[in-house]
């Protein structure tokens, strides 16, 4: 059974991971894409797809290097120039492109994108500043992209930008509600001539312009076409109907809020009737969304329902014991400042708090900690993401209720239980005498931006937190992953962060890059014993370095059984650490599904495999066990490192041992996997010879933090061993990135 595609992947433009997150003006690089189209398909795609698919921009160098193709249920070149697209993709690059669409899955390309998806370019021919004439590799629509459609296309302009009137085609287009007309932002696409005359080669026309074009279109004047390629395919676009005006620029890349409401469109007064044409777009913004979800349900992409992301929520600071909460805020004291109504509050680096104290809460309405109302008197910035503007949250102000006489009540935190929480964290730290500070102090929000964030980037806070302090939430909106990723989490998964101090001085018997191990077998452990041994059973495995693997059951019935090859990944682990001369200060991020049906399996669906009948996870009752395994095999860490009592642990679950992988680095080296190394944790691989015979020599490895597939992607390290390698540990140690919602 082939593996389930998960990532919807956006090209960014940028040759590499490090270009793209310098935020550059990608258009003027040469390699295609402009950051305002790379960021209207990530806001819509998001907001249509999630969290059925994790949405991801991508490099150059990942599309021709990395095995993206397995998990990729859709390709997406945005508008900006095609040119760039052939210069940096022509050859390696496109054959892989071509490759995974005829082998079922899909190309999108909007404007520029569809030019370069076309067999032939033609643009501007006659004008020699602006002419682009050429044949392209990728042929998925067998005839012309001729451009531009319509008149005064000026590069980097909306001068030449209209509302393009567009006729659909109802009888290819039979998914959800279609409009039979719709406007669409256009700005220098094409139109793709005689396209009606492919309809034998798997071409349907989807839309048409209505209005008389510039250039010869042939037969017909088709806007959209959908374009079938041997077992997947292609859809291609003169017009962006994916565009939405952003009113201002997103937070850091984060395109968290997506959009589609004319309060995100900006007039602008340099170009005379623009605003005229945000009206017109605006006007008409429903028959444009319906016609975008509609393509997506003709190439086989599942549409989310609820297309609204929830506004930021109140949060609310406890403790199991309540008295720790009011020692816990005066250790933050000479951090809070007074405004003028002597409210208090904390600005740090990255968030402003609000904290409000118990005798200020007393007096407010319990529904206040629900998620915010929009406040139509506040400004566009500091909106709490419930208005249609796009928000961004690094200006809104998190508001932190403090409860230092007694534990939330449920009416004020309706889907999370503190006091089971708080009473089965009792309950499994007496089975581990050693514990008592993982999860003692708990952050709790119903809809936060990031708990990871939260902590992480606020870092006057977080030098001030105790051992153990832990965020958690029940939805995200900006859950942290690999690279630049974000995307919002749904219900039903279990995230949270936990700050752990890690001493200097036990940096050489136990090495703070061993935490996310140690959280990857907590987690694990936790899950097996999560009611004595009626879990012990769950098909739960680890993934180097950070991942949680489940059996995915459609692929055992498929395939053999248990097998490593059947399962698919449920979980996964972000760790940041800043040090000081006395102390690494570790957030470790977890995201782990557990009740939630999207985007792959999660635990509940799986425990009616056991063979006994057990109760559902429920949220509380796991983060309890988790911290508590957690807190007990860190506490032994600190005092034995990772030795080979702590590696028998690890190497129980472990989907790796004896497994042959490819040094991509090596020329295609094939070694076999033999465990990881006690002081950094690299991954062990004894070269393999004629017929697999290890040839004696070993190598050290580290993954390519930007690799979908880690054992298709791995890096040397050091030569071959003689003796272990000699790491320098940066400022900031990060480890790899994932999320379970991806």
């Amino acid at each position: 059974m082939a593996t389930k595609r998960m990532n919807v992947l956006v090209y960014s433009g940028a040759l590499t991971q490090e270009a793209w997150r310098a935020n550059e003006n990608l258009m003027l690089s040469g390699n295609g894409s402009t950051v305002e189209s790379v960021r209207h398909c990530l806001y819509t795609l998001r907001r249509l797809l999630s969290p059925n698919y994790a949405v991801i921009p991508v490099t150059g160098d990942m599309i021709i290097k990395e095995p993206w193709t397995a998990t990729c249920a859709a390709l997406v070149f945005p508008g900006g120039a095609d040119q760039g697209y052939c210069n940096t993709l022509n050859g390696e690059g496109n054959r892989r492109i071509r490759q995974f669409v005829e082998r079922g899955g899909n190309y999108i390309g909007f404007c520029a994108g569809g030019y370069y998806g076309s067999s032939r370019c033609e643009f501007e021919v006659g004008d020699k500043l602006m002419e682009v004439i050429g044949d392209r590799e990728l042929q998925f629509f067998p005839g012309i992209a001729r451009g531009c459609a319509f008149p005064g296309f000026v590069y980097h302009s909306e001068k030449g930008a209209r509302a393009a009137d567009l006729k659909v085609d109802k009888t290819v287009m039979s998914a959800g509600t279609v409009p039979k007309v719709f406007k669409s932002y256009y700005n220098g696409g094409c139109v793709f001539v005689d396209a009606p005359k492919f309809k034998s080669q798997g071409v349907e026309v989807l839309a048409s312009y209505t209005e008389h074009v510039a250039v010869d279109s042939g037969e017909g004047s088709a806007a959209v076409v959908y374009c079938k390629v041997g077992q997947g395919a292609a859809l291609l676009t003169g017009p962006h109907p994916e565009f939405v005006f952003l009113g201002k620029p997103a937070d850091d890349w984060s395109l968290t809020k997506p959009r589609f409401a004319s309060a995100n469109l900006e007039s602008k007064p340099d170009v005379p009737g623009f605003s005229d044409v945000i009206k017109t777009l605006a006007a008409d913004e429903k028959h444009r969304m319906d016609f975008v979800k509609a393509c997506l349900t003709k190439l086989g992409l599942t549409v989310s329902d609820d297309q609204n992301v929830p506004s930021l929520s109140y949060m609310h600071l406890s403790s199991y014991t309540p008295s720790d909460t009011t020692q816990l805020l005066a250790s933050l004291q000479h951090l809070i400042e007074k405004d003028e109504e002597q409210q208090d509050f904390l600005r740090d680096d990255n968030d402003t708090f609000h904290i409000i104290k118990p005798s200020a809460w007393e007096t407010k309405d319990l529904a206040e900690a629900l998620p915010l109302q929009v406040d139509n008197k506040r400004s566009a910035n500091e909106l709490d993401g419930s208005s249609d503007r796009i928000v961004d949250y690094n200006t809104v102000t998190k508001h932190i209720i403090v409860h230092d006489n007694s534990q939330p009540e449920s009416k004020s935190t309706p889907y999370f239980n503190h006091r089971a929480f708080y009473a089965n964290l009792e309950h499994y730290q007496s089975q581990f005498p050693s514990t008592s500070t993982f999860g003692a102090h708990l952050l709790y929000g119903e809809v936060v931006t990031s708990t990871n964030t939260l902590l992480e980037k606020n870092t006057k806070l977080l030098r001030n937190l105790p051992q153990g302090f832990t965020a958690t939430a029940t939805v995200q909106v900006a859950g942290r992953g690999r690279g630049s990723n974000v995307w919002v989490s749904p219900p039903g998964s279990l995230m949270f962060s936990t700050v752990i101090r890690h001493p200097m001085t036990k940096m050489q018997a136990a090495p703070v890059v061993f935490v996310q191990y140690l959280a990857a077998m907590a987690i694990v452990q936790g899950i097996k014993s999560y009611d004595g041994v009626r879990y012990k059973d769950m098909p739960i495995k680890l993934k180097w370095p950070n991942d949680i693997f489940a059996l995915d059951l459609a692929k055992a019935e498929e395939n053999g059984g248990d097998r490593n090859e059947n399962y698919t990944k449920i979980g996964g682990i972000l760790v940041n650490s800043h040090y000081n001369s006395k102390e690494y200060i570790a957030v470790c991020g977890i995201g782990l599904n557990t009740a939630n049906a999207a985007p792959t399996i999660s635990l509940n669906q799986l425990i009616q495999f056991l063979p006994r009948k057990v109760e559902p996870f429920t949220l509380e009752k796991l983060l309890a066990r988790i911290l508590t395994v957690f807190d007990d095999l860190y506490a032994r860490f600190l005092v034995t490192g990772f030795d080979e009592t702590m590696e028998k642990i690890y190497y129980e679950h472990w989907l790796h041992m004896d497994q042959i992988v490819t040094l991509e680095a090596e020329g295609g080296q094939r070694a076999r996997i033999k465990g990881i190394t006690r002081d950094y944790g690299l991954l062990i691989a004894e070269e393999l010879g004629w017929e697999d015979r290890e040839t004696g020599r070993r190598w050290t490895l580290q993954s390519d933090a930007n690799s979908f597939d880690f054992f298709k992607g791995l890096v040397k390290v050091c030569g071959p061993c003689c003796g272990e390698p000699n790491l320098q540990l940066s400022p900031r140690t990060k480890a790899l990135i994932v999320f379970a919602s991806t």
